[in-house]
């Protein structure tokens, strides 16, 4: 194990010892059965039952999850959680505004796309930075990242370069990578839903489980994938949405509203996003916490939930379920307890037993949390932790690369 701090080894060290025999497999009585965590401030929670359906029924095989499990699960997330997209009518089109073929000294091609929505006589434009590698076979599998930072960070003519979005790092291993700024889609800030994309699709009063902010972002996303099904150097069957802290959570929502996304990696997300919301610490992000910080984040249901989790009909485990038979990639930061490390690994463990409906592994036979700095590569799923704190670096974007060359069966 690398060396950490004292503060932060001491408080992930439960973390790194910690196995999930009693919730998985046989023990899929998930909801049946009172967790108590070793660490010595976590109440006994209760999770929900990922396997068993609203009316009783026991989930056993893969058609029974796509056909009865799986929708019920993704309109609890969008009536309690994330919420839902309003039916507006709109149109879409797309222009390649600039394209250089000989970007990165002649390594790369760059395609500036405007992705642009409209209804009405309201439209908004998404900018969508993407970079496909020359020099190999077309069509390329691709990273999407919903950049929640400067777009600064996602600067196209790579004049400043950003370990948050590495092109010629994932360019140099076959791969395209794409960005778009999620302010594109919506602000980042409470401003009553006038803006963005609220501003053009909300109509009338806003419901209970009108669609937040996140849920804006992870449909912008989608607004890309349209694009990438219409561009022939992007495999449209081999792209990944990738996200940071808050924009983890949006990529997490991207993936299970959108099957076209092969994988969905979350990093850092936390409460929201990857971490159980039931675990409950004094470091850890809550419901109550996240909903205060940031009200416009989730519908206005969620806030009903607030220093209740325990009352939520999901659970994050349950989000991440919603990927399978696809890959998830959940990454943490040791130090970043705020992001709730374990809680990140524990709802990606929890996942395992719908992986197992589809014949696949999850994160494979190993359920015990990896030792700082390492990595497990399931079949199905992802899970690394690495030194430091809450940011997207170069390393965990190695991980996110390592494990998309094991499920695109890309050649080392």
């Amino acid at each position: 194990m690398r060396r950490t701090s004292s503060y932060t080894l001491a408080a992930l060290m439960p973390s790194l010892m910690f196995c999930l025999p009693w919730c998985l497999g046989a023990a899929e009585p998930e909801a049946k059965k009172f967790f108590k965590s070793d660490a010595p401030d976590m109440p006994v929670y209760n999770l929900p039952n990922l396997l068993t359906a609203d009316d009783g029924r026991k989930i056993v095989t893969c058609d029974d999850w796509k056909r009865v499990r799986r929708p019920e699960i993704l309109e609890l997330f969008r009536k309690h959680v994330y919420g839902r997209v309003p039916a507006t009518p709109y149109q879409k089109s797309f222009k390649v505004a600039n394209e250089d073929p000989n970007a990165m000294d002649g390594a790369a091609t760059l395609k500036q796309v405007d992705v642009t929505i409209t209804a009405g006589e309201k439209s908004l434009t998404i900018h969508l930075a993407l970079f496909v590698p020359n020099k190999v076979a077309k069509p390329v599998p691709t990273f999407l990242l919903i950049c929640n930072r400067s777009p600064e960070n996602i600067d196209p003519t790579q004049k400043r370069k950003s370990e948050f979005w590495p092109a010629e790092e994932v360019l140099a291993r076959g791969y395209g990578i794409a960005a778009f700024y999620n302010a594109d889609v919506d602000p980042d800030k409470n401003d009553g839903f006038k803006d963005g994309i609220h501003g053009l699709l909300d109509g009338g009063k806003r419901p209970p489980d009108a669609w937040g902010t996140i849920a804006a972002w992870a449909w912008g996303a989608s607004r890309c994938m349209d694009y990438f099904e219409t561009d022939k150097d992007v495999a449209r069957n081999k792209v990944a949405v990738i996200g940071h802290s808050r924009g983890g959570k949006a990529a997490l929502w991207a993936g299970a509203e959108d099957e076209r996304f092969t994988i969905a990696c979350s990093n850092d997300s936390g409460c929201g996003g990857a971490a159980l919301s039931r675990r409950q610490s004094k470091e850890k992000e809550t419901v109550a916490k996240i909903n205060k910080s940031f009200p416009h984040w989730f519908n206005e249901t969620f806030k009903t939930y607030n220093g209740r989790e325990e009352a939520l009909p999901v659970d994050q485990h349950m989000l991440i379920a919603l990927m399978a038979p696809r890959a998830v990639c959940v990454g943490s930061a040791d130090q970043d307890l705020w992001a709730d490390p374990r809680g990140e690994f524990m709802s990606i463990a929890l996942a395992g037993p719908v992986y197992r409906l589809f014949g696949k592994q999850g994160l494979g036979e190993s359920l015990k949390m990896p030792a700082i700095g390492e990595s497990l590569h399931g079949d199905g799923a992802h899970y690394h932790i690495r030194e430091g704190k809450h940011n997207l670096t170069l390393l965990d974007w190695k991980c996110y690369l390592d494990f998309a060359d094991k499920v695109f069966g890309k050649a080392k």
